[in-house]
């Protein structure tokens, strides 16, 4: 079984607080890590237990063998104002493990009842490193010591493991047809399933539409009424259906960067799939054939980049943020990381083939900026390229 870079922070959280919230999509591995503890195991996916909760929370969660993992409890959200009653009296840390699949402390009806009394902590598709069982290693730290060691890693490996995704199940299969199966059955189970439990919309046609055409946004600003006009939605519809995406860990969507450097920043927000496997099912796109032909390929490779920096932030021990750059003049970086007042401004090509040219609107935020900036190109080549002492290109292989 493949180890979690977020393991350790699992449990410092468990010796912390009286419950920890471990929230993910499905099927990213939350019960498989949660069942490592050795806790009680309550599964609200059962409908017996289910019914048994919410007949009589209070009595359910005060009869518990504790410690306890409950979950899915975004089956039962009446839970979360028992287990608050129960913590009042009992607080005892690492009583409780919960975990998620919705991201229930987003919800209106359970916003404030666990305020103080909870860690959350967000579990992603398995990272490239994870994939490799080196699960210590940690890709956003290395960036800021500037080690930029690397694996060699052949360009069609590369491009498999994006077609591939991180979803652990996914990793056990070969053909093309295989992936295309699992990704449909898990299309039709989430959102006949999650997103229909968590909506309580009834025309899920156009929820369907609206994911479809989600899908090959990636990357791309937010755009509202573009995207509503083309679905055949109302505006406030594609607002509650981005909610819903972003609740149940489909869709992230970055914020933009903002530094006093005499340039107007654009305010929208990017959007970014959770997982490049899926985002490949969507597009139709299964082999390395479908990849180099695709319009999309520029694309993938990106939501493939930020979803490593993005799962690789989230265990690191110093808090970093992570950004898009865009400027009203069209000067735009794909991403920044932010720590400590150090900052890497980090592009993505698709390209095997990378240049000082690539570096343009890095070197020119470097010249405005008080900041130390780093800026650094992922590019399908092989080697470590120094374009000088401010500036590297590295190949994906980094990320393995």
């Amino acid at each position: 079984m493949l180890k979690r870079s977020i393991t350790p922070i699992l449990k410092t959280a468990l010796k912390i607080s009286p419950i920890v919230l471990l929230k993910g999509a499905r099927q990213v591995g939350k019960s498989t890590l949660a069942m490592e503890f050795g806790n009680h195991y309550i599964v609200l996916d059962d409908v017996s237990t289910r019914i048994n909760a919410k007949d009589d929370p209070n009595r359910f969660v005060e009869t518990l063998q504790k410690p306890v993992t409950i979950d899915e409890i975004q089956k039962v959200p009446e839970l979360l104002e028992s287990l608050k009653i129960y913590i009042d009296k009992h607080r005892n840390n690492g009583d409780f493990l919960i975990t998620g699949s919705a991201n229930i402390l987003d919800m209106k009806q359970t916003k404030d009842t666990l305020a103080g009394r909870i860690v959350e902590i967000n579990l992603y598709p398995l990272s490239l490193k994870e994939r490799a069982d080196k699960a210590q290693e940690n890709i956003v730290d290395k960036l800021f010591s500037y080690d930029f060691n690397t694996t060699e890693v052949e360009t069609n490996r590369v491009v498999e493991d994006i077609l591939k995704g991180g979803y652990p199940d996914v990793q056990k299969l070969e053909l093309p047809l295989e992936k295309k199966l699992w990704f449909s059955s898990y299309v039709s189970t989430y959102i006949e399933r999650d997103a229909r439990d968590l909506g309580e919309f009834r025309d899920i046609d156009s929820f369907y539409r609206f994911v479809n055409i989600l899908a090959p946004r990636s990357t791309t600003l937010l755009n509202k009424s573009k995207i509503a006009k083309e679905v055949g939605i109302r505006i406030e519809t594609v607002e509650n259906y981005l909610v819903i995406l972003e609740q149940t860990f489909q869709l992230y969507t970055l914020r933009p960067f903002y530094e006093n450097i005499g340039k107007q920043f654009v305010k929208s927000s990017k959007l970014f799939l959770n997982d490049t496997g899926l985002m490949s099912y969507f597009l139709g796109v299964y082999t390395i054939p479908n990849f180099e032909a695709s319009r999309y390929k520029g694309a993938l490779v990106e939501t493939f980049v930020f979803n490593e920096l993005l799962k690789h932030c989230a265990f690191n021990m110093e808090d970093t943020k992570i950004y898009h750059y865009l400027t009203n003049d069209k000067k735009e970086i794909d991403f920044i990381l932010e720590r400590n007042g150090k900052v890497i401004a980090v592009e993505v090509k698709s390209s095997s083939k990378v240049g000082k040219d690539d570096f343009r609107h890095i070197i020119d935020y470097q010249k405005r900026s008080s900041k130390d900036i780093f800026g650094i190109v992922f590019y399908m080549g092989s080697n470590v390229l120094h374009i000088n002492e401010k500036c590297v290109a590295l190949p994906m292989g980094y990320f393995y």
